[in-house]
């Protein structure tokens, strides 16, 4: 969001989700998923995961699929853009052994193993019968180019519409242009991207809605799998979840450090979920209780007590669905909750998830000390809105109505500011603004700051808005600075490793 001078009309930001593209998760808000340090799971098998696909392909909207495993969980404990994007994926598929026993761990077991090199396969035979159009993106140019030609061998009725490895770039710096170019002229119903994590769900979130595909997945180093340049671990390596250690043997330079890194950054955290979640000794267990309490015209109140558990989710199940599909707002009161599972924490994300737009939202309604240990050790307090009294929920609501357009606070004394998210869903617009005000101001020869104190979310559609605008700034021969970056930004901006470009002489 961004507000701008007293003399022109409001602008109005899009909504995060505009109705005609806005996600959806297939079935209901209650499905079986678990929560693993802060990210929901899917609790699918490779055969359904398929179907699903299936199903997003004939839809004709956009998706994006996730193939996650431990070090994803360990990078989107320091990512924040990298969290955000997993949470708000079409599908989010287990892509480990370590990612099951967990779950079991936690008392809400995941079917199986969807390892995404397993999946690619089952999606290219599926393709081939269907007469889908297959994409392939990344990789090296020689594994591309190996991986189609093996392909088409294998399947002759496969219909491989393009294929392309852009050259090796830092995420901001490649050609957009050029790769969405490539793609919207062939039309794909599948598209595997191939840049590695986090890069190629970054990049997949920045363009996944305007590409128009059906469906879009990273698949790691699945493309050199299926060129022949790498090779799967033994079937009982797998299995038995020790396939890490024969990617070590082939990689070792690679993957070494992130291997420690990951167990550093996924297994305390895991055990500490865990402990906090299944094995922490506590009092008998009070059965979990929902109501809807009050049911006004544009909003809903809804009190859980008790234990906010996998069979609690179960036997609600009408009430969240009801909770998932109308147009109210829901507060959610969870001040006599006494404890919290994996299910029901994946309950709160796929909730909050669904009420990601202007027509209805989810606030969270005095959570008890035992939700907010959980939110606090999974790092999800930021993604839930909070209330401490329905006063304030409705002041809270107001508020991210007003977010929705922008408020006129700027003179030629004050600074621009921007407020709530630039995301990949109103990055163009905010830059068609900004361009607007930068020529404006410099045509004055005024310096130009930005004040980003309010401005709670950036991904890196966004960020690429920061650079554009810096470096008009300079080429109109402006000073430019941005100021009051809050940490989820710093986070961003952090590890895009741009702060110098961004935060250097303005002039």
């Amino acid at each position: 969001m961004v507000t701008t001078g007293p003399a022109q009309e409001p602008f109005r930001m899009p909504n995060v989700f505009p109705a005609e593209q806005e996600p959806t998760r297939e079935g209901c808000a209650n499905e079986s998923s678990v929560v693993l340090l802060g990210v929901a799971f899917d609790g699918v098998t490779m055969s359904d995961t398929v179907q699903r696909i299936d199903r997003m392909v004939a839809s004709r909207r956009s998706h994006y699929v996730v193939t996650a495993n431990a070090d994803f969980l360990a990078q989107a404990r320091r990512d924040v853009e990298l969290h955000r994007i997993l949470l708000e994926a079409d599908l989010v598929l287990c892509d480990g052994t370590p990612l099951v026993w967990a779950s079991r761990w936690l008392g809400n077991p995941l079917p199986e193993r969807v390892a995404g090199s397993d999946l690619a396969p089952l999606l290219i035979q599926l393709a081939a019968e269907r007469g889908y159009r297959l994409f392939l993106l990344g990789a090296s140019p020689e594994a591309n180019a190996q991986a189609v030609e093996r392909l088409k061998r294998s399947h002759p009725t496969l219909n491989i519409v393009g294929n392309h490895s852009p050259p090796f770039k830092p995420l901001l710096e490649m050609d957009h242009d050029e790769i969405k170019r490539r793609i919207r002229d062939a039309k794909p119903d599948l598209l595997f991207v191939s840049f590695g994590c986090p890069k190629q769900e970054k990049w997949i979130a920045m363009h996944y809605r305007p590409l128009g595909v059906p469906v879009c997945i990273g698949v790691g180093a699945t493309i050199d799998f299926l060129a022949g340049r790498m090779k799967r671990a033994p079937r009982w390596m797998q299995q038995a979840g020790v396939e890490w250690i024969y990617r070590l043997l082939q990689e070792p330079r690679r993957l070494f450090r992130r291997y420690v890194a990951d167990i550093v950054h996924f297994g305390a955290p895991i055990l500490a979920q865990c402990w906090e979640m299944r094995w922490r000794p506590r009092g008998r267990r009070r059965d979990g209780r929902v109501a809807v309490t009050k049911l006004e015209t544009d909003w809903q109140r809804v009190e859980v007590s008790g234990s906010l558990d996998a069979e609690t989710v179960r036997r609600a199940a009408d009430i969240w669905e009801r909770i998932s599909v109308n147009d109210r707002h829901c507060l959610l009161e969870l001040s006599k909750v006494g404890s919290i599972d994996a299910a029901g924490i994946a309950l709160l994300v796929r909730l909050q998830r669904r009420g990601r737009n202007p027509v209805r939202r989810l606030l969270l309604l005095a959570p008890g000390a035992a939700v907010q240990r959980v939110l606090k050790l999974l790092r999800l307090g930021a993604i839930f809105e909070i209330a401490s009294d329905a006063a304030e929920a409705r002041e809270m609501m107001a508020m991210c109505d007003d977010e929705q357009r922008t408020v006129l606070v700027n003179g030629a004394a004050r600074p621009l500011a921007w407020r709530g998210e630039i995301t990949a869903a109103n990055a163009d617009e905010v830059w068609q603004l900004m361009e607007k005000q930068v020529h404006s101001m410099s045509a004055r020869a005024e310096d130009i700051s930005i004040d980003l104190s309010e401005l709670r979310f950036i991904d890196s559609s966004g960020l690429g808005v920061m650079l554009r605008t810096r470096k008009l700034a300079q080429r109109q021969r402006c000073r430019l600075s941005f100021t009051g970056l809050q940490p989820r930004v710093r986070n961003v901006v952090k590890l895009s490793k741009l702060e110098p470009v961004l935060f250097g002489e303005g002039r």
